[in-house]
């Protein structure tokens, strides 16, 4: 169960100045590639104690400050996020033998920021956003679902949903973003750019 890995190489004249400008070159080839959810990344956070969780969400913006996703503050995510802002991200492009793993910090963006992309959302998302009070358990699906429809009814298509108080977005700060491309014979490229008082520098890391 190995695939063997013939993707060019990964050389550190090639790569951009800053990590953000090399993500976005690499981010418009997976979105170029049709990978499915380019945008698909892996966050790992920690509690107050160090107790590791992980899952899946969605990217929804990037610019030179960080990686934005939004989310319920309640959620176990949320708490940990709140507790401890050290994050570990990950973006698995299996298909183009890429990754892109990110060190960084969380913190909560402005509600400004939050409402506009809330008001982004397809209708359906938004009361959902309200429906589910999140990670928290549940008697059955069907509570869930009248939670749903109950909010269906207050607020039409038509009608404009307010954003939750307890929903919002973090942006995480990068202080490493390695990029990994897959090679032949495991001899994988690893350039790691890191933060330092001097601004970015990169290193190159054995497979």
């Amino acid at each position: 169960m190995r695939r063997h890995y013939r993707a060019e190489g990964l050389d550190e004249s090639a790569l951009a100045d800053e990590p953000m400008a090399q993500f976005d070159q690499w981010f418009a080839e997976a979105v170029k590639s049709g990978l499915d959810e380019p945008n698909a990344m892996v966050v790992s956070t920690a509690d107050a104690e160090g107790r590791p969780s992980v899952r899946t969400v969605l990217l929804k913006g990037y610019d030179r400050r960080g990686f934005v996703f939004y989310t319920n503050h309640g959620s176990r995510k949320g708490a940990e996020l709140d507790a401890n802002p050290q994050v570990a991200l990950l973006f698995p492009w299996h298909p183009l033998a890429r990754q892109v793993i990110v060190r960084g910090l969380a913190a909560r963006v402005g509600r400004d920021e939050t409402a506009a992309y809330f008001r982004s959302r397809p209708h359906g998302s938004q009361l959902g956003a309200w429906a589910s009070e999140q990670s928290r358990p549940i008697g059955s699906r069907g509570e869930l679902e009248q939670r749903y429809a109950d909010l269906a009814a207050r607020y039409p298509e038509d009608e404009d949903v307010p954003v939750p108080p307890f929903w919002g977005g973090y942006r995480i700060t990068p202080a490493s973003v390695e990029f990994w491309q897959g090679r032949e014979n495991r001899l994988h490229d690893r350039l790691l750019y890191e933060d330092g008082a001097g601004g970015w520098t990169v290193r190159r890391l054995q497979p």
